[in-house]
Order: C-alpha cells, then sequence, then structure tokens
C-alpha cells in the first residue's frame, strides 16, 4: 500500500486529524536528540499544536543516536507520522506534521552537528532515557570509564555518546556565532536540567574548556516534567494504520488520551507558543516532578516487577488483581506523605486518575517493558521517598515491598522456577554478583542492598533493611501475589 506522504495528506479520511498549518514551508527551530515514540507522541505533539495557533518555523530534526530505525520509518514518508490514540473505546488518530528531518548519528554526524550550530536552531531537547547519559545521575558526573564517554574524550570530533553529540554541536555553535540556546531535558530526572547543565559542563571543562564562559552566559538548561504513557508500537498497529488513514504509516505511536508538560520558565531563546496549547510554565518544576516520579513512576515500577514475576503481560491486567491495585494505592498514599504541595493539584483526585490510566486495557504497556532499568529508575521513584519517611522514623512497607519484587527481578526467576531475562543497565555486573551466590539468594540481595549508587545511605537502617529482605524472602517463597495480598 501507498506510505503515508506531503502529498496524500489532503487524501485522509475526514476522521483523522492532520497539521492545520503549511508543513511543506516549515523551517527547522528544534533539534531533537532521541527521537523515539514517546517524543513523537508528546513534545511533537504538542510542537504541531502550538504551531497550528501562533505559527513559527519550530520544525523538529529528530535526532536517532543509536539505531536507524527512526529514519527509516520516517524519511520515506516526508517525516510524517501518526499517533493513535486508545482509550479501550473507539481510537483518535492524528497525522503530526512537526518533524521535519530524521537523522541517524551513525553516518550523519556532520549534519547533526551543524544542526545544533546553525542560529536558526533555538532548542535542543533530549528523551534519551537515564541511562542514556552514561553519568551518574546522583553525583552530577559522567561515567568516565564509560566506552562511549571514554571514547569521546578521546575522539570528541566524532562523539558517540548523548552527551558528546551535544558538546560537539554546542562547540559547533560557540565557534560559529555563539548565539544563545536553550537545553531542554525531558527525561524522568529529578531536577533534570540542572542535571544536565552540571554534566555538558563537566564534560566540557574535559574537552572545550574555552566555551565554559559562554555556557554560562548564553545557554539555559530549564527543567521539565513530561507524562503521557506511550507503550512501544505493536505490529498490528502499522496494519491497522492503512485501514485508518487509507495509507500504510511504518512510524505509527499509540499513547493515552492523558499529555501533561509543566516546563521552568528560564528559556534563552525564544520558543513555540506551547503554553497557548496546555504546557504549564512555572517557576519551578520540582512539586510536580517529585509527584510524578514518587507516585505515578513508582507505582508503575510497582506492578511492573509484581507482575512480570507472575507471568502477567500488561500493567492494565496487573492493576486488575485486587491484591496489586491495593499494593499501588498503598505505595502512592505513603509516598504522597514525602512531597510539598503542588500547586493547581489534588494529590488524591491524582492518585485515583492515576489507577484508571493503568487500567485502560488498550495501552497494553507491557510489565517487562516498565521493569527495564530498575538499578537507574529506583533511586528516583523508591529510594527518594523512603529517605524523607526514615528520617521522620517512619517506615515504608509498600516501597519495600517493591524494591524486594525489583530483587526478586534481579536473580532471574520467580518463586516457580521460572527464568527471565534481567534488563537492566547493570545487568551484567549483577548477573556476576549472582553466579558468586548462586545457592544463596539472601547473599546476593544483601550485597546488592549495599550498592550506594541506588541505595545511598536508606539501607543502613535496620528497620528499612529488615523490611526488604522479609519481603523478599516472601516473594520468593510465594510470588508477588500472595506476598502483596498479605501486605494489603
Amino acid at each position: 500500500m501507498t506510505r503515508l506522504s506531503l502529498s496524500n495528506l489532503p487524501h485522509l479520511p475526514a476522521p483523522v486529524a492532520r497539521p492545520d498549518y503549511d508543513v511543506a514551508s516549515l523551517g527547522l527551530g528544534i533539534v531533537h536528540l532521541g527521537i523515539g515514540a514517546f517524543h513523537r507522541a508528546h513534545q511533537a505533539v504538542y510542537t504541531d499544536d502550538a504551531i497550528a495557533v501562533g505559527g513559527g518555523d519550530w520544525g523538529i530534526c529528530g535526532v536517532s543516536l543509536k539505531s536507524p530505525t527512526a529514519r527509516a520509518q520516517l524519511s520515506p514518508q516526508d517525516n510524517l507520522y501518526s499517533v493513535r490514540e486508545v482509550s479501550g473505546g473507539t481510537d483518535r488518530w492524528r497525522v503530526i506534521g512537526a518533524v521535519r528531518e530524521t537523522l541517524f548519528a551513525g553516518d550523519q554526524l556532520e549534519t547533526i552537528i551543524a544542526r545544533i550550530a546553525q542560529g536558526e536552531t533555538q532548542i535542543v531537547s533530549l528523551t534519551v532515557t537515564e541511562k542514556g547519559y552514561a553519568a551518574d545521575i546522583a553525583e552530577r558526573e559522567p561515567l568516565w570509564s564509560h566506552p562511549d564517554i571514554a571514547h569521546d574524550l578521546e575522539r570528541i570530533d566524532q562523539p558517540m555518546s548523548a552527551l558528546g553529540v551535544l558538546v560537539a554541536g554546542l562547540y559547533a555553535r560557540f565557534r560559529k556565532r555563539g548565539t544563545p540556546l536553550t537545553v531542554l531535558c525531558c527525561d524522568n530526572l529529578p531536577d533534570n536540567g540542572g542535571v544536565l547543565h552540571d554534566l555538558v559542563h563537566r564534560f566540557t571543562e574535559r574537552v572545550y574548556p574555552q566555551m565554559l564562559p559562554w555556557l554560562r552566559d548564553s545557554v539555559a538548561f530549564p527543567s521539565s516534567v513530561v507524562d503521557r504513557i506511550v507503550p512501544a508500537t505493536k505490529p498490528n498497529d502499522v496494519a491497522d494504520s492503512a485501514a485508518a488513514l487509507g495509507f500504510s504509516d511504518h512510524g505509527v505511536v499509540r499513547a493515552e488520551p492523558f499529555s501533561q508538560w509543566v516546563i521552568e520558565d528560564a528559556f534563552a531563546t525564544q520558543r513555540p507558543d506551547w503554553h497557548r496549547v496546555g504546557v504549564q510554565f512555572v517557576e519551578s518544576v520540582a512539586p510536580f516532578e517529585a509527584m510524578k516520579l514518587r507516585l505515578l513512576n513508582g507505582a508503575h515500577s510497582l506492578l511492573a516487577y509484581s507482575g512480570a514475576l507472575e507471568g502477567i503481560e500488561t500493567i492494565a491486567e496487573t492493576v486488575a488483581k485486587p491484591a496489586f491495585r491495593s499494593a499501588a494505592l498503598g505505595l502512592m498514599r505513603e509516598s504522597a506523605t514525602t512531597l510539598d504541595a503542588v500547586p493547581g493539584v489534588d494529590v488524591g483526585n491524582y492518585q485515583a486518575q492515576l489507577l484508571t490510566r493503568f487500567a485502560n486495557p488498550a495501552i497494553g504497556h507491557r510489565t517487562w517493558q516498565v521493569a527495564m532499568d530498575g538499578s537507574q529508575k529506583l533511586p528516583q521513584r523508591l529510594i527518594a521517598p523512603v529517605r524523607h519517611r526514615l528520617a521522620r522514623g517512619e517506615p515504608s512497607p509498600f516501597a519495600s515491598y517493591a524494591v524486594a519484587a525489583w530483587l526478586t527481578y534481579l536473580l532471574g526467576r520467580n518463586h516457580r522456577g521460572d527464568s527471565h531475562v534481567v534488563a537492566d543497565a547493570r545487568s551484567v555486573e549483577f548477573e556476576a554478583l549472582r553466579a558468586q551466590r548462586e545457592n544463596d539468594p539472601l547473599a546476593f540481595v544483601a550485597q546488592v542492598l549495599n550498592d550506594q549508587q541506588i541505595f545511598g545511605d536508606t539501607t543502613a537502617s535496620e528497620t528499612f533493611r529488615s523490611d526488604v529482605l522479609r519481603q523478599f524472602d516472601s516473594i520468593l517463597q510465594h510470588g508477588t501475589a500472595a506476598s502483596a495480598a498479605a501486605l494489603a
């Protein structure tokens, strides 16, 4: 079937929403590193809306750092793609035109660096995931021994890492004309703008120290909070796009109806009219970010490990189990006690809304997908609220259960002996540790609990440590379903 393209935009069926502006004449104003499904279903959608209401050359140059897949999906169809909004009822389809170019760093690095350097580019945004920064996030320090970072220190003219590509582009901009730039992190990290600011500055100290004054004076790093559940695209999504659009779309992404974007109002440049299309600009994103990380992301992780260890495929199927639903709500209520007031938000209603979102059967968000890279996610999602409660002398039974479920996941088997692949940025390290203690899972867990990078000082608390070990023993013996039911 003919693929989606600019020439067939006018021939889309009436129910399909499409860009309300001249897509072909749109100039580039944003470079985005990490053009995966989330960016295409979130920031690009807001940008598409903002162009429609406010105009401006805010086309996006989307960059893939590790794989040419996005380019192969989008370039042959004039970088158009559809978002399939699923809610369990009638799906809504929409074609997005904001992405105007898709590049792959593997063979288009020079062009990517030039795009960051050109004066027309006013924003560089990123969604590269926590592990994509190759950094110790807590210490805000690049992992200098990481293969990509080590390579870039030697060959910054041919960078491989996200930090290296960004710094190389900034240096080219500095040398070319030195116009201001806004670097906007959209990853799930606490104080993500501040973290990226420190990582870029520390990396720059090593490779281009002469650029530091310009970097301090002309480049802004606002923090942001993004929220939308965007599960992996399924094979039937591509097939269904042909029926919905009348044209084949190899770049289709699926998403829930809900979407939120909160941004610190600290830009060094102009920006699209995002404020007119639902984006909140605030003095500080910290209250929003803590709420999202500890309630949404924390409960998401609890459900992911609970369901995965019982062989349940999706988050929706997991939260439908009363014991797991109660445990997720218990964790949210527990973590909510560590939050500051969130302007304009009823936290109780937010929790109820989250359970409804998790239960959306059309999302198909797989438990194993959410379970990935727990070593990078748990410090912000679970350990941060535990630390707050420990300081007040309060236990965290639901967080202890969630941590214990993650530790069981690291074993690579569940209580029935069914094995699974451990998908984590540190899986090789965990596997070696597990092999040393193959017949003593409690010794393995005790060793992981000593990991300062994940747990900091929290496991120095005998209360928290013993709670986790007790829950781990229960899950290993009886499974997450029985353990969650006993906890509730």
